[in-house]
Formats: structure tokens, sequence, C-alpha cells
């Protein structure tokens, strides 16, 4: 009967889709803990396939590759290696013949020594893994080195039955691997979640999540161990890859973790700059653009987006791209300037005075008559956006969208203008959370950014009012109310899912509110056309928020 054990956990970066990736990183790690002489290497949910894999799933040569992937893997363990617990999409037989079920799989001696499914498949927000999995049966324990392991797989965590079961089927400890999407709120649930099985079932929990960017989702990492008596005896470093090994000793009270000097907890701001960071750089490293591209105005927006950017890929990577209209002030070229000296980065002018004298030749014939108004407005934003597309065409950068949550919520942003690009960072940060995540970037350089120490904008950039400058003297509140209001009605609206009379009621003049949730409401055509960006509130646009566009449901709090 084992008595000690030493398992390392495996927080690595995988990409979906690129199996043979995957397992390199597999081995890799199992290499490195061989060497301190691990028994066993935990690895996070579906880690062959990269998580999410979506309908990749519903492919037979997908599945095919990954069965291979898994076979050739377990291979590696006839050594004296350490055995592994993998996570794969797995195809079943016998009775389950024809169903694909979210798979945790133990390697050992050579070959699969185990097999247990997730129970559990959430099916809300970004997730619908019901629609490509089968649920599995409430598992019973693994035998690894001679220790009875329960292997519940991340939303199994989270209901108090499948820990239930493997303690009573005589688990020792719990181990969950785990494809967990940050928001700034799940952290703490996580753990939660985790201290509530400990305290139900009297045994010690290894949770491993991954780390990494997946189009609009971001994997925090955060790996940790709780002990049976609920201490903290691991915390991994949340947003980067970490390999960390775990001792453990069997008494009379069953096993128990040694305890480990804990990762430094990150704030919220920290936390979401990195998330910004890690989403955006791993879109465009996994896809393989050269860099990005994206237009600096001035504003505070496309100059926390140009530091992002610069944090996460260098500033050899990112051009910058001030492109003046007859509205531009001297200021914005200014402070323009100034972030693009603070940062490093390339800056290019490109006059787009030409491209509105075309527009005004080319459509004045149409135009006569006609009263100036939000199209000329707008025609200036497509030249910007023609610009930037045009500059991606030939040089292979992506182009990076600058639009803020509270533009997105209220469609102050122009289709086929500023909203055109490959990723938008800002896609789920409020205006006011922008102001915040300035500051905090000129007083902090984050752990692992590859932009330079110091300030990255002036001060003006922050302090000055807000403007599109697309018409003389125009100002964002002209349109919008400001911003601290604007976003705080925004929430309630939005992640809240609060009518208008109850928005009113905290306090707010409603009509307001009224005329904020119709722009919502009728800003949803836009934002079904705009690029992927980071999720970082628990209800980000996209998948999580699936309102239907033609919509004649009105909680306007009019008697509707």
């Amino acid at each position: 009967m084992a008595t000690a054990l030493t398992i390392a956990l495996a927080q690595i970066d995988p990409t979906v889709g690129d199996i043979a990736g995957n397992v390199g990183l597999i081995r890799a790690a199992r290499v490195a803990a061989a060497r301190v002489n691990a028994d066993l290497v935990v690895f996070p949910e579906l880690t062959v396939s990269g998580y999410p894999p979506e309908d990749l799933v519903y492919r037979p040569a997908f599945l095919e590759a990954v069965v291979t992937a898994v076979n050739d893997l377990a291979k590696d363990t006839a050594d004296d290696g350490p055995a592994l617990i993998i996570g794969a999409p797995w195809r079943g037989d016998g009775k389950d013949q024809g169903k694909t079920f979210n798979a945790g799989l133990v390697l050992d001696g050579g070959a699969i020594s185990a097999i247990r499914f997730k129970h559990h498949l959430p099916n809300y927000g970004v997730f619908d893994e019901r629609r490509v999995f089968s649920s599995g049966p409430a598992p019973g324990p693994v035998v690894v080195r001679g220790v009875r392991i329960g292997l519940m797989i991340c939303e199994d965590m989270w209901f108090e039955d499948i820990a239930e079961t493997l303690a009573e089927s005589g688990a020792e400890m719990l181990v969950v691997p785990n494809g967990s999407p940050f928001d700034v709120e799940k952290p703490d649930l996580r753990l939660n979640h985790a201290v509530a099985r400990v305290s139900e079932t009297k045994l010690p929990l290894i949770y491993v999540n991954q780390i990494c960017g997946q189009d609009d989702l971001v994997f925090d990492g955060a790996s940790f161990v709780l002990n049976a008596e609920r201490s903290l005896a691991v915390q991994m470093p949340s947003w980067r890859p970490a390999l960390t090994m775990t001792a453990w000793t069997k008494g009379a009270n069953g096993w128990v973790c040694a305890a480990q000097p804990l990762a430094k907890p990150l704030d919220k701001l920290e936390s979401t700059y990195h998330a910004l960071m890690l989403g955006m750089g791993d879109y465009v490293r996994k896809n393989k653009f050269p860099g990005v591209v994206l237009g600096l105005s001035g504003g505070i927006d496309s100059a926390i987006c140009a530091a992002i950017a610069a944090d996460a890929l260098g500033p050899e990577n990112v051009h910058c791209v001030m492109m003046p209209s007859p509205y531009t002030s001297q200021e914005s070229l200014d402070d323009a300037a100034a972030v693009a000296k603070f940062l490093g980065v390339r800056l290019d002018t490109i006059n787009i005075g030409p491209a509105m004298k075309a527009y005004d030749t080319m459509l004045g014939p149409m135009f006569a008559g006609a009263k100036a108004d939000i199209t000329e407005e707008n025609l200036q934003s497509r030249a910007r956006g023609m610009a930037l597309m045009a500059l991606s065409n030939k040089f292979g950068k992506m182009v990076l969208s600058t639009g803020n949550k509270s533009e997105m919520s209220t469609g102050y942003a122009t289709l086929y203008g500023d909203m055109c690009g490959g990723y938008a960072v800002l896609k789920d940060v409020y205006k006011t959370m922008v102001f915040a995540l300035s500051r905090w970037r000129n007083a902090n350089k984050p752990d692992g950014a590859l932009g330079p120490s110091g300030m990255v904008m002036p001060e003006n950039v922050i302090t000055k009012p807000p403007t599109a400058e697309l018409k003389p003297n125009q100002k964002d509140q002209d349109t919008l109310p400001p911003y601290d209001v604007l976003d705080a009605i925004l929430h309630s609206l939005i992640e809240e899912a609060q009518g208008v009379a109850a928005v009113a009621a905290r306090g707010y003049d409603i009509a307001t509110v009224r005329r904020v949730y119709k722009m919502l409401k009728t800003a949803e055509y836009k934002r079904r056309q705009a690029p992927p960006g980071v999720k970082i509130t628990h209800l980000a646009f996209g998948r999580d928020y699936r309102y239907p566009i033609t919509n004649g449901f009105q909680d306007d709090g009019a008697g509707h």
C-alpha cells in the first residue's frame, strides 16, 4: 500500500485541434516530472484535443486522430516514469456505440488503464457540451499506483452528487481536471465549490486548470490543492504555464499534501489586464499572424489597446496608424505620438482627407439637397477601416479593433468602420474599466509583459473628455450619458437582466434608462457582425448573450 506520492500538476497552454502539439506539451511535462521521480502527472480537461473543441467532435477523422495519439502516448508509460491523467474526447463502445464523451483517461504501464466520463455537462452561457457530448454515468474511483483516486471532470465538481458517489466508493482523494474560463468573479466561485466538496467528503482535492486564450475565452490556470481540513496547500500562479510538484503522505487520517508557498493573489484589475494580454496574444500567435495593426487616435481606447498589444506581442510586432481628418485636433496628434513613443511601437500617418473628398465627389449627386448628418461621420470611420484593412491585406498583420463594451452595448460604433478587424480586445470591457486599466498600467508593468516599464500613455489621454472627432467640437457625452451612469445602467440591463423600471428604481432618470435600453436593443444587429474579443465578465456579448436581432419584446417601462 502506497504511503507517499509525488503528483505533478501540469498547467499547460494547449491549442484546440493541434493534437500533435498538445501531445508534445504532455510529453515534455512528463519528462520534466520524471526527472524528480514524480509518480503521476495530472493535466487539464480535454488536454489532447484542446478545450473547447466544439464541432470538431463531430468529425470522425478528428476523433480517430485523438484515439491514435492517446494510444501512442500510453506506450510512453511502459517505462518507469510517471503515470498520466489526461483528457480527451472519446468514442463509446458496446451499448454506448455512436456516443462521444468528455473523458478522463489514466495512462500507466504502457496502456490506457482506466477511463471515466464527465457526468454533468454544462449547457449555459458559453457552454453547449450537451450538443457534442453524451453524459457519462456517475464514476467510481480509478486506481493509480495503488491509490484510489476520485476523478471528477470540471463541472462534476460543481455538484455534490459525484463527489459523494466517489467518497462512498472508497476514493482517497479527488482530482479535478478543468477547462474553466476566466471571468472576474470566477476564482472565488471555483474555490467555494471546491471547499464545499472537501467539506462534504473529508477528502483532499486537486484542481488543475488550463492556461490559454481560445477565441473569445481565456483560461487563467490558478490550479490549487486543498487538504481534507480545507486548508490551501498549493496555489499555482495565474496567467502562465507551470509544472508544480506536490508531495503527499498517507497517515491515520488519509492523504495530506505538504504545504508550499502560495502564488501571489491578483486583484481584479491585474487579472483583467492579464486576461486581455493572454486572450489577444494567443489569438494572434495561434492563428499565425505576424503582429497587429491598429488605429491610434490619441484617445484612451486605442492607447490601452496598443499597450496590451505591446505587452502581449512585443512592441516590434505592433504597428499603429494615425489617420487624421480635418476635425482631428493637434492635441490628438500629439497624444498619439506620445503613446507610440512611450510604447516603442511604429507609428505612421495616413491622412483620410483625400478619401473624404473622394466620397463627397462620388456620393454628391445622390446626396444633393440632403443635410449633412451621421452619414458623413460614418464615412470617415469607414475610410479609416478601409485603410487599416488594406494594410492588413498587404502586410499580413491582423487589424485590432479598439471599441469597448459601452460602445458595443449602445451601438456607438460604425459597422465596417471602427468595428472592422480580426479581434476586439476591449469588447467586454466597460469604459469606466478602460479608465481604471489605463491608470493601473501606467503605474504597473504586468509579470511577463514584453512592453516597457513605466507610463504607457500621457495623463492627458486619460483625463481629457472622450471624443470621436468626426465633426467640430464633438464629445462622446453629446450622445451618451456620463460613462459612470451609462455603465451602471448597462450592467443592470445586461449582466443583471433588469427591466427599465427596476433600473430606474435604483435612482436613475427613467428617460435616460429608457434611451439606453433602446440603444442596447437596436444595436444587436451590429454586435452580431463584430469580431470576437476577450470575455472577462460573466455575461459577454456573443455566446453568453443570445438575444434575437428581430425582437418585438419591450421591457422599457412604458407599459408595453
